[in-house]
């Protein structure tokens, strides 16, 4: 079993790390879910899940990760034929979920740690034949933000074309405005910037997805999104929900609209510069490291970085560890060839410099 670190030192890019408060939280006895205290409690908690997504529709709080959520986007959000934008190891999870759900979908790529361009978007949908686009945010396995206003602005501009989103590393770290941007589908995870024990998800649909959900009847059960609508008319879910975790979501919720999502933005962002400001002074040191992603398209939530040629990203983890530090390494086909670091959540620029600063004894 291994160790557990002292709090602050917790660099995953997911599950991230979660306040003393929001656990102890958990510990809270149960209570029935259809009774009037559980929807005193989600009503609270919906008043501020609104705030965390910039909307004014109901915030779905489903039981399950984000992957559960994007099955849910493309069962209730598209039609026959999608557009999946492909840039990174969960951006072709998405695309693999609408095939799997039977749906026809192609997939446009551009190199992992690169993003999409509003012109890539608009030359692929000319053609008339997509109805619907899922694209990743914040794509974790490279570092990538993908720009989503400008890309649901050429979406609606090329006729009923659906926007689904996905930005399980992106919300409440990355400016997300749902209802200004007019994403039609957007998701995230508890697990990565709410800073929450992993196992619920959530996401909001706007009316142009209601609508395509009322036309399908191969929308599924579980993730039925008018079910989720019908039933927080009345602050209550479809299905059983996971008590414990909405208790820790009422603490979390409450901590991060007081702290204000502008001032919780512009904190990851300051950590995201401080990692890339990091890694240009090892350069300068002779220590060539590399950030995956070019400025100007990174993720306010997690870098992922190039160690210098010849030593392994698993390496660089474990030495980490050795020093009380947890970062991890790439994902999927960048697992040996870079680390990760997940600077999201309640983390600070004083906590991110203790653990840069171990990392560069890591290179000395």
């Amino acid at each position: 079993m291994t160790e557990t670190l002292e709090f602050g030192r917790f660099f995953l890019p997911g599950p991230t790390e979660v306040h003393p408060d929001v656990l102890a939280a958990m510990t809270r006895p149960m209570i029935g879910h259809r009774v009037p205290e559980m929807e005193e409690l989600i009503g609270d908690i919906e008043a501020r899940l609104k705030t965390i997504f910039q909307t004014t529709r109901p915030v779905y709080i489903v039981p399950a990760s984000g992957t559960g959520m994007m099955e849910a986007a493309v069962r209730n959000g598209a039609r026959r034929h999608v557009l999946s934008l492909v840039n990174g190891a969960f951006s072709s999870r998405f695309h693999t979920i609408a095939l799997s759900n039977g749906l026809r979908a192609d997939a446009l790529e551009v190199p992992w740690g690169q993003v999409h361009t509003p012109e890539m978007l608009d030359d692929a949908l000319r053609r008339g034949i997509y109805d619907a686009v899922t694209v990743c945010h914040s794509e974790t396995s490279t570092g990538a933000l993908n720009p989503i206003a400008e890309l649901a602005e050429v979406a609606h501009q090329n006729g009923d074309v659906a926007l689904l989103v996905d930005s399980v590393s992106g919300l409440a770290g990355a400016p997300v405005l749902t209802d200004a941007w007019r994403l039609d589908f957007v998701l995230t995870g508890a697990q990565k910037c709410m800073a929450l024990p992993p196992g619920l998800a959530f996401g909001v649909a706007q009316e142009s997805v209601l609508e395509r959900a009322r036309s399908k009847s191969d929308r599924g059960t579980y993730f039925d999104i008018l079910e989720f609508e019908k039933n927080l008319q009345s602050n209550q879910t479809p299905n059983t929900p996971a008590v414990s975790l909405l208790y820790a979501l009422s603490v979390q919720a409450r901590r991060m609209t007081d702290e204000g999502m502008e001032a919780r933005w512009a904190r990851h962002a300051a950590m995201a510069q401080r990692t890339a400001d990091w890694v240009a002074s090892m350069n300068d040191r002779g220590v060539h490291l590399e950030v995956l992603t070019p400025a100007g398209h990174r993720s306010p939530s997690v870098t992922c970085i190039r160690p210098p040629e010849g030593v392994a990203g698993p390496r660089v983890v474990a030495a980490v560890r050795e020093r009380g530090f947890a970062i991890a390494s790439g994902y999927g086909k960048l697992k040996d060839s870079t680390f990760r670091i997940g600077h999201m959540g309640d983390h600070t620029v004083a906590e991110l410099d203790a653990l840069l600063e171990a990392l560069t004894s890591v290179f000395n």
